[in-house]
């Protein structure tokens, strides 16, 4: 019994070592899981046809040596995250926001988001990753309608995918041999810890997948917001006629009412100063005068 204690011990160890390599991808954690995978002389060994996996098999999936380095590594063609933003300008935007979604939903996407007015509105859509290129083409063809301004950005991540793709397939591994050795644990405490790493590395498998999946969500479905502005009527220009007398007498009497009424408003805003000025002025010349008129007849007499 204490020999099969220290072996379980022993068999610990090298499982926690196995887990750290599988999560980098690198092949010593195999060979350990290996060794470890290997029957102990107190149970036995098992033939292959007793169902003992053998080491060109593998475990029931598990993949073979060298496969999980190979996952990913030839691409069929690039990863690509697409976001696009596109300003349209028309006289009717509510009917303008209803095709572009109708634009969008021909497609395969739909409308994730929506906010408009009367005068203004922004729709956010998900349009598949390849006909995002058709759906900003609809654009060009709305009646009616001008594209003021379109932005496209494009985000390579495909060695995202990759590496998250190799990182799954070790983690998947490394679950499976956990399993296996929970299955020939033999006392209430191999069993106890064997699942505790077990719930941890099934754990940082669903971290991965769904990292995986978010990944590939944002490069199937590309992001577009469209906004749309109603166009400002222009200025209305009074159209030209030719001069006639009457346009031209018409002119000159419109030329003169205004030059009167300003000449007003300059006698208007003059008088004020003239009447207070003048007042004291007016009788000193009136007293001068007839001062002078007084002096002139005590000469003649």
């Amino acid at each position: 019994m204490g020999r099969r204690t220290g072996l379980a011990i022993a068999a610990l160890a090298v499982l926690a070592l196995a887990g750290c390599s599988a999560e980098s991808g690198s092949t010593t954690g195999e060979a350990a899981d290996a060794r470890l995978a290997a029957p102990t002389p107190q149970q036995g060994a098992l033939t292959p046809q007793q169902g003992a996996p053998t080491p060109q098999q593998g475990k029931p999936g598990e993949p073979a040596k060298g496969e999980v380095q190979n996952t990913g590594a030839v691409q069929q063609e690039r990863q690509l995250v697409r976001t696009a933003s596109v300003e349209l300008r028309t006289g009717d935007v509510t009917a303008v926001l209803r095709q572009v979604k109708e634009s969008a939903l021909a497609k395969g996407g739909y409308p994730a988001q929506e906010n408009a007015t009367r005068t203004q509105g922004t729709v956010t859509l998900r349009v598949p990753g390849d006909r995002l290129d058709a759906v900003l083409q609809d654009f060009e063809t709305l009646p009616d309608t001008e594209v003021a301004r379109r932005d496209l950005k494009s985000e390579d991540v495909t060695e995202q995918v990759v590496d998250v793709e190799a990182r799954l397939a070790n983690q998947r591994a490394s679950v499976e041999r956990v399993r296996g050795l929970l299955e020939r644990a033999g006392s209430t405490s191999e069993i106890t810890t064997i699942e505790a790493e077990l719930t941890k590395r099934q754990s940082e498998l669903e971290s991965l997948q769904r990292r995986y999946d978010t990944l590939k969500g944002q490069v199937a479905m590309s992001t577009l917001t469209v906004t749309v502005n109603q166009k400002t009527a222009p200025p209305v220009m009074p159209e030209e006629e030719d001069p006639t007398f009457l346009s031209a007498f018409g002119g000159g009497w419109d030329a003169l009412v205004g030059a009167v009424s300003w000449l007003l408003v300059v006698l208007g805003a003059v008088l004020p100063f003239a009447v207070v000025l003048g007042v004291p002025v007016v009788a000193y010349l009136a007293w001068r005068r007839s001062r002078r008129t007084v002096v002139t007849r005590k000469s003649v007499s």
